[in-house]
């Protein structure tokens, strides 16, 4: 067989030589030998600096590794990467091939070019099986060891999401509160990239929740802007603080509200937040949610913001109450709302003027922040009716929460703002019998 360049991804490897490395990747022993006949050599590396060896490790083929060492292939040999064949067999979980390995004098304290060795390289890829080898048979294993980005094993199970490699690697006394470059902890890493259930169990062993890492965020802080809802319910039940700020003076909320996220946002609404806390440019996160046309987003702080207010005024903090139980501040879609909503359209739509719905804001005690927030969304010049239904919307979430009558209130707002008119037509249509704020369906 002539020996000639082969395809540009390997150009500089002879045939004879790739159909050695293929054949060491599939454990085709017998092909392997028979170019070992033909003095193919068997140490030939591809454009990645890669030899049979290394393709035979990552595979876990156990009878093509033992072949290649027979030959005397040099074992401890990287790759462009950094990686040699130990290495690798840690990367894939092949721990016969790494246990052949280190019995034909490989060395057992190599790095790769991130500066990741044995117990790095397991950890991150969640072989446990590996793990143990190493931890209990291997000599000189630091289990804190570090990479260049000063990640520990530790560090890389959280990001990586590998929950019995973190159960492990607590059992076996490793650091728990190691920072690494970016000074995130384990708790950081598994909450910026969802981990709920590693999140949970580095709670469990008491970590700092509120630990920032370089750029002032907290593991809450994180979760929250990779849209992690499971790790941000994890966080907030662990008592993780819903207010604490970055370096831009940022809340979790005003994050939330940055990158619209409804479900999250209502979580930490419904955790209890302070909506006054401005960030580096003075603005809430009313004023964030309002900018980015965030609409939902902004109605629901507003409508947390008036409850609260309302709660304060009218309740003490039994966990136990109707309000508390029934607490959201989404969107109202149910079936026994429909009428009284229906109502709302009507009016906002079809009967108040263009100044009126402000006027009937400031009579229910919005603020002016919520009137702005409220106007920040344009629709032409017709935006008023948006306005008026949105707040109309944001009142009547107050009304049913506070189990008051929506037929009765709006009558009131109505005369209040000097449209009687419209207050009448409103009670006449209701019917007498369905004015509780539990029976709206009749309305």
């Amino acid at each position: 067989m002539e020996d000639g360049l082969v395809s540009e991804e390997e150009e500089i490897l002879l045939h004879s030589e790739k159909e050695f490395h293929d054949a060491a990747k599939r454990n085709d022993i017998a092909r392997m030998q028979e170019l070992i006949r033909t003095r193919v050599n068997v140490k030939a590396k591809n454009n990645t600096d890669r030899t049979a060896l290394h393709w035979a490790a990552g595979a876990g083929n156990e009878q093509a590794v033992r072949l290649l060492l027979e030959h005397e292939v040099p074992v401890d040999d990287k790759d462009s990467f950094g990686m040699n064949a130990l290495l690798l067999s840690a990367w894939f979980g092949h721990l016969r091939v790494l246990q052949i390995l280190v019995n034909a004098g490989a060395k057992i304290n190599c790095v790769n070019k991130n500066g990741r060795n044995l117990l790095h390289c397991a950890a991150q890829r969640g072989h446990i099986t590996v793990m143990e080898f190493i931890m209990e048979d291997l000599e000189d294993v630091h289990v804190d060891k570090t990479d260049k980005m000063d990640k520990t094993a530790f560090h890389l199970a959280a990001e990586h999401g590998r929950l019995e490699v973190v159960e492990f690697l607590i059992g076996s006394g490793c650091s728990h509160s190691v920072k690494d470059k970016e000074k995130n902890t384990a708790l950081h890493l598994a909450a910026k990239n969802g981990h709920p259930t590693v999140l949970q169990k580095i709670v469990e062993i008491g970590l700092d929740l509120e630990e920032k890492n370089m750029e002032g965020l907290t593991a809450l802080h994180l979760a929250v802007e990779g849209g992690h809802y499971d790790c941000v319910k994890v966080l907030l039940e662990a008592g993780c603080d819903v207010n604490a700020q970055t370096q831009r003076q940022q809340t979790p909320l005003h994050i939330a509200a940055e990158h619209g996220r409804q479900d999250i946002a209502e979580m930490i609404l419904i955790a209890g937040v302070n909506l006054k806390l401005i960030d580096k440019q003075g603005k809430t996160s009313l004023d964030v949610a309002a900018r980015g046309n965030h609409i939902n987003l902004a109605d629901m702080i507003i409508k947390a913001d008036r409850f609260y207010k309302w709660e304060k005024d009218n309740l003490n903090s039994d966990s136990d109450s109707w309000v508390a139980k029934h607490l959201t501040f989404k969107q109202d879609h149910r079936l026994e709302t429909q009428h009284i909503r229906s109502v709302m359209w009507r009016l906002a739509t079809k009967y108040l003027k263009p100044s009126e719905w402000k006027k009937l804001a400031h009579y229910w005690k919005f603020t002016d922040a919520h009137i702005r927030a409220i106007e920040q969304q344009w629709a032409g010049t017709k935006s008023y009716r948006e306005h008026g239904h949105r707040m109309l919307l944001i009142w009547l979430h107050g009304v049913i929460m506070a189990g008051e009558n929506p037929i009765k209130g709006l009558y009131e707002g109505l005369v209040g703002i000097c449209r009687r008119d419209l207050a009448e037509s409103i009670r006449k249509k209701a019917n007498a019998e369905s004015t509780s704020p539990r029976k709206c369906s009749a309305m």
